[in-house]
């Protein structure tokens, strides 16, 4: 893994960064601004993040930094390496698409096999489910909506009933929220928005037609989700000759 960056856009980041940290919660803004770090590339995949470091050049004490980063951990940006430290995790985009051409037949075999036989109390828990992730969205809470993004998505496959199907989803889920192929923390949209996607995802089951929500839940894992991503269109933007 890299060795700690040195005067790098990070380093300037914080410096201009240190006075407005002050008037927030301090852990919060702290999380923002390592964030942003890792999501605009100020802070590269296996660049070490040190707390000590961070709160010296920002003047706060470590635990609000120890905070941040422990926000940053559960949502998948970063890793903690034993008696080595933090690191800004190295996805492959290879591994995470083979990851998600897995997942888009069995989110397809389970929408189709849910909306079938799905009851009114099924149907409730996943109404409270996309009720958690709106109100994760509404304190800004990126770890909790994944946490509850990836539950969303479990229950429909245990509701579709075939426990064969229920086990390759538990092999494979860990591997989609490693390599961010299931609530990807870097999404760059409205998740507001996303939500209501997870709503319009529980009407079709309600509405009963398997081969509707069987498309939508398959275009939904393929990343064809209605719900734009900025990241795609800066994409686009770089291939123009």
């Amino acid at each position: 893994m890299a060795s700690t960056p040195q005067v790098s856009g990070f380093a300037s980041r914080l410096a201009t960064s240190k006075d407005s940290v002050r008037p927030t919660l301090i852990s919060d803004r702290v999380y923002e601004l390592l964030r942003q770090a890792i999501v605009e590339g100020d802070l590269a995949p296996n660049d070490r993040v040190v707390e000590s470091e961070i709160a010296r050049r920002l003047g706060v004490s470590q635990a609000p930094v120890r905070e941040a980063v422990k926000q940053l951990a559960r949502e998948g940006l970063l890793v903690h390496v034993p008696r080595r430290g933090n690191f800004v995790v190295e996805i492959s985009t290879q591994d995470a698409e083979y990851a998600r051409q897995v997942r888009e037949p069995l989110e397809r075999l389970a929408a189709t096999m849910a909306a079938e036989r799905i009851t009114a109390e099924q149907l409730g828990e996943l109404d409270e489910v996309v009720a958690e992730m709106h109100e994760a969205v509404r304190v800004n809470d990126v770890g909790r909506f994944r946490d509850v993004d990836i539950a969303f998505h479990t229950r429909v496959v245990q509701i579709a009933g075939n426990p064969f199907l229920t086990r390759m989803w538990e092999v494979l889920e860990p591997n989609l929220r490693a390599l961010r192929a299931i609530a990807d923390p870097l999404f760059e949209g409205d998740w507001r928005a996303m939500a209501d996607e997870h709503g319009r995802l529980v009407t079709l089951l309600r509405d009963g037609d398997a081969a509707t929500a069987a498309d939508a839940f398959a275009d939904h894992a393929a990343g064809r989700s209605p719900v734009p991503d900025r990241r795609t269109r800066k994409k686009a933007a770089g291939t123009v000759t």
